[in-house]
């Protein structure tokens, strides 16, 4: 999958930040959308300010809006391109530069147990990868490996969020939102560059090219 190099639309997302009944009307949030390219094929910023609310892939904008909505409630759009303390650390991250995307302030939605989930695995260095379970045992909840999962899926800020890293109990690499090829080479790419055969492709990008 080729970086996306052409210019594209891009949108303002006004949100209502509530999970409350319809009825009870709060103050709408402003909340900006970007698209930019990367190895990964384009990937989706929304943000607010400086802070940001959500990251996914292009070629799952749908999935990306509906758990939007979810969290906010309804959605109108206008262009916003992304500042340079989102789009900077990113661009350091694919360049080799892992941890750089920790200094990326995050907001979200979800449920308190899904934060929790959430700010865990931002506490997952690059190049380390963690099982469910392992996961649920760090934030006290040993028996709740199931919805470790379940939170780790419904993670809105693909890669700054790293879920790519969690793995299964036999350290099978278990589906990933964004494709089991971008976690491949997510992963693959995190890894430290000795591991790697000069000249070869590392396994993410042999996977990467045969779905492009």
């Amino acid at each position: 999958m080729p970086p996306f190099t052409s210019g594209c639309r891009r949108w303002v997302l006004c949100l209502q930040p509530s999970l409350q009944p319809r009825r009870t009307r709060r103050k709408k949030v402003l909340l900006s959308i970007d698209r930019i390219p990367s190895p990964v094929g384009e990937i989706l910023l929304v943000f607010e300010g400086n802070i940001l609310r959500a990251l996914d892939f292009h070629d799952y904008e749908t999935r990306m809006r509906r758990l939007l909505s979810l969290h906010y409630g309804a959605a109108a759009l206008q262009p916003e391109p992304a500042p340079k303390a989102l789009r900077d650390p990113l661009d350091r991250y694919f360049a080799g530069d892992f941890r750089a995307i920790d200094k990326i302030k995050t907001k979200t939605g979800g449920t308190e147990f899904q934060r929790q989930v959430w700010a865990a695995l931002r506490d997952i260095p690059a190049g380390e990868t963690l099982g469910y379970g392992k996961l649920a045992v760090r934030i006290g909840r040993p028996n709740a490996s199931r919805a470790v999962g379940a939170a780790n899926g419904a993670n809105p800020i693909a890669i700054v969020v790293p879920c790519h890293r969690v793995i299964g109990a036999s350290a099978a690499l278990t589906g990933y939102g964004g494709g089991l090829p971008r976690k491949v080479w997510l992963l693959d790419h995190e890894k430290p560059a000795m591991t790697r055969q000069p000249g070869l492709p590392g396994l993410g990008e042999a996977l990467l090219s045969s779905v492009a």
